[in-house]
């Protein structure tokens, strides 16, 4: 049987098979990428709200995925499978943002980010599926970055933006044995430019665009069979919004969204794997409710399409970011 693997969104590593029915052997898909940023972050993404000093932020997201996805966009299992997977996310973000400009007037500042997962995998009428390996620590992300003053004009800003050169770092649970791990146990480069447009006072557009890069896994999951290593291929994705303050200083809701676009094929052993890459669009509603200048809460809602080699779902985000 032919078994693949990959990191599930959100600190997950995941390779799913299939079988056919009587328990006998048949081809199965893998998911190669890391987990990465699919919705934790939205409105106002281009600066922080309170200028310099020390951030903290929870993310708490749920991912709710019915249907595992092949090459074509189709199910990937036969229906009586009756796949779910549930996931439960945790991101505690520790942030310093300085008051001091280094290069081209980008002020610079250091994030880190400490996830943790839990995972429960579903099939009905006692169908093989990943084993899992429970709750643990995911990949911590840790990025230097640059942050520009906003952009000002007669009414207040017109424009702010960060870059940051993120890696995440394999240091979360893994074992090869395993199809579902919270960590990926590989390396990753993960920059991103983050920008937020007012396009009046009252309207704002967001975005963060990222670009992936994915070392070799030295020790990859035992659907590999006999390769010594893989490489997930690059990829993009990035989060959007558009929000519309209803409550001056208070309340702004409006729409968000993410996708994800891999661009290159997956390795084994230096061999590119057709019939892989994964791509998908989330979007769906979502709210911050400014309590203060130095407390905002955030709820995102995002529902997949056009979804490739991944499982296809529902992810929920409340976000907490204090200034201290």
């Amino acid at each position: 049987m032919k078994r693949c693997r990959q990191m599930f969104p959100s600190f997950i590593t995941m390779t799913l098979f299939a079988a056919l029915l009587l328990g006998a052997p048949a081809a199965v898909l893998a998911y190669d990428l890391p987990s990465v940023n699919l919705g934790f972050t939205s409105f106002l993404d281009g600066g922080p709200p309170a200028g310099p000093g020390w951030y903290f932020s929870q993310y708490i997201q749920y991912i709710n995925s019915e249907e595992l996805k092949d090459h074509k966009g189709k199910g990937l299992l036969p229906s009586l499978a009756d796949e779910k997977i549930n996931v439960w996310v945790s991101l505690s973000q520790l942030l310093y943002q300085s008051d001091t400009p280094i290069l081209l007037g980008g002020k610079w500042g250091l994030d880190l980010i400490v996830p943790v997962v839990f995972t429960e995998t579903k099939y009905a009428h006692h169908f093989p599926g990943p084993e899992d390996n429970a709750a643990g620590l995911g990949d911590i992300l840790v990025g230097p970055y640059l942050q520009w003053d906003p952009i000002m004009g007669k009414n207040g800003p017109i424009f702010m933006h960060r870059i940051e050169l993120q890696v995440i770092l394999p240091t979360g649970k893994y074992d090869d044995d395993k199809e579902i791990n919270p960590g990926s146990n590989f390396f990753s480069f993960n920059p991103y430019w983050a920008g937020t447009l007012f396009l009046t006072p009252r309207l704002t557009t967001s975005w963060r665009l990222h670009y992936l890069w994915n070392a070799k896994n030295k020790n990859p999951n035992r659907g590999f069979g006999a390769a010594d290593d893989t490489q997930a291929g690059q990829a993009v994705h990035g989060n959007f919004a558009i929000a519309y303050e209803i409550l001056p200083k208070r309340l702004r809701a409006g729409i968000n969204g993410y996708f994800l676009k891999q661009i290159s094929d997956t390795k084994a052993d230096s061999h590119n794997i057709s019939d892989r890459r994964e791509q998908v669009l989330g979007i769906g509603p979502g709210a911050v409710y400014h309590f203060s200048q130095h407390d905002h809460l955030f709820f995102n809602a995002f529902f997949e399409t056009e979804t490739e080699n991944r499982p296809e779902g529902s992810r929920f985000t409340l976000r907490w970011v204090h200034h201290f």
